[in-house]
């Protein structure tokens, strides 16, 4: 996981903020797919993708953050 911490802080955080909440109206597209995927709708191959591309830069600087803050692993 030592990928993870070579990652630069300040554009992971740019990113991962920006596809959580992208786009910003009527609903972020992450809030719609994980109240799809509760309801049992997600079912068509673009909307698994759709949350996958706006799922996994928020989890990455998470992780980055877990990892740096609580773990103090230094880069």
């Amino acid at each position: 996981m030592t990928w993870i911490d070579k990652i630069p802080l300040l554009p992971l955080v740019l990113v991962g903020v920006f596809l959580f909440l992208a786009p910003f109206v009527p609903e972020p597209h992450l809030f719609e797919k994980v109240k799809m995927l509760a309801a049992g709708e997600l079912t068509k191959p673009l909307d698994v993708l759709d949350l996958f591309w706006h799922g996994v830069p928020p989890i990455l600087l998470l992780l980055r953050l877990y990892r740096q803050f609580v773990l103090k692993i230094s880069v």
